[in-house]
């Protein structure tokens, strides 16, 4: 493959510039397959500030990751030429104008047929991450984990762009498919009672942590790849899906989550969906001077790019028997 991780093995992983896992950083879409691209925008929290700074963290925890998945068994090199394409053009502060930047700056990237890998950033940015998305692909599934359902609406016109309300405006723009779209992991208390509710009466099927622990992860995976189908899907992966202990550097924690272990099977039983994107956000470093929840973070991004690996493996195959078979 073209890109690949640039690790050589005299060298110490620690040094270098922080790429993500070392791929080359390169501002190019010609013979790449995925992109890990940084969105280091905040401006739509409610409550803690500084998951701007979630992308660097995360591209320097990820220095000791190798391109080699075990669980798969998959050299992710050997079927994927992927790159660190840097931070999108951002304006803090301005996040409607932050918006039309993303999306544009975006846009090119799914039509050249490139994955992207988005490291955010709050999750109001999946909005414009979706709004490109739909440039191409049309509505997408959504295949969502949090502890927030994020489908609020505020009758305040100057806060209804919150990370907290992202989906429902996406699904009110035409962007998701919420009747194959599926939400994971909802808890923590509320302002209201049956406040999932307005999420499944958009169509979504919300699962909360009881629900999802009502079921083994096999049945889980089996479960969101029914819903979903053949259809393209973008997964969204807010940190805070995982419980404080494992990521205590996010900006609205909920106790009571999921474990990284947990949380890496869930992720590898989904191999074989059609994943047009990606986007894991809500990191917030200062509030994580271990940097374990940066760790954690890079390590799901790293699973997301073994997804693709696993895919491309396999329809080759497919084509290398139905090749063998004329």
């Amino acid at each position: 493959m073209k890109y690949r991780p640039q690790i050589d093995m005299g060298k110490p992983l620690y040094s270098g510039i922080h790429t993500f896992m070392h791929l080359p950083y390169v501002q190019t879409l010609e013979e790449v397959d995925f992109a890990v691209i940084g969105v280091p925008f905040d401006t739509g929290v409610s409550y803690g500030i500084g998951a701007r700074f979630g992308p660097a963290s995360i591209r320097t925890m990820s220095q000791r990751i190798r391109p080699i998945s075990p669980v798969h068994q998959i050299d992710i090199s050997e079927f994927l030429s992927g790159i660190d394409f840097g931070d999108l053009l951002v304006h803090p502060g301005y996040i409607e104008q932050s918006y039309q930047a993303i999306e544009e700056q975006l846009a090119p990237v799914f039509e050249a047929g490139v994955v992207p890998v988005l490291l955010g950033g709050d999750h109001s940015i999946s909005l414009p991450h979706l709004r490109a998305a739909a440039r191409t692909h049309g509505p997408v599934c959504l295949v969502h984990f949090d502890s927030h359902s994020d489908t609020g609406r505020s009758k305040q016109p100057e806060r209804m762009w919150s990370h907290g309300a992202v989906f429902s405006y996406a699904v009110d723009e035409g962007l998701i498919d919420p009747h194959h779209s599926i939400q994971m992991g909802m808890r923590g208390t509320t302002y209201r009672a049956g406040g999932l509710d307005e999420a499944r009466a958009m169509g979504f099927e919300v699962m909360t942590t009881d629900d999802v622990r009502e079921l083994t992860i096999p049945e889980l995976c089996q479960k969101i790849k029914e819903r979903v189908g053949d259809r393209p899907v973008f997964l969204t992966f807010d940190i805070d899906f995982l419980d404080p202990v494992y990521a205590p550097g996010t900006g609205t924690p909920e106790v009571g989550g999921f474990t990284t272990y947990e949380a890496q099977k869930m992720l590898r039983g989904l191999a074989g969906i059609d994943f047009i994107g990606f986007d894991l956000v809500e990191v917030l470093p200062d509030r994580d001077p271990s940097q374990v929840t940066a760790l954690n973070a890079a390590n799901i991004a790293f699973e997301f790019i073994s997804l693709l690996a696993v895919k491309r493996r396999a329809d080759m195959q497919v084509t290398e028997t139905a090749e063998a078979a004329l």
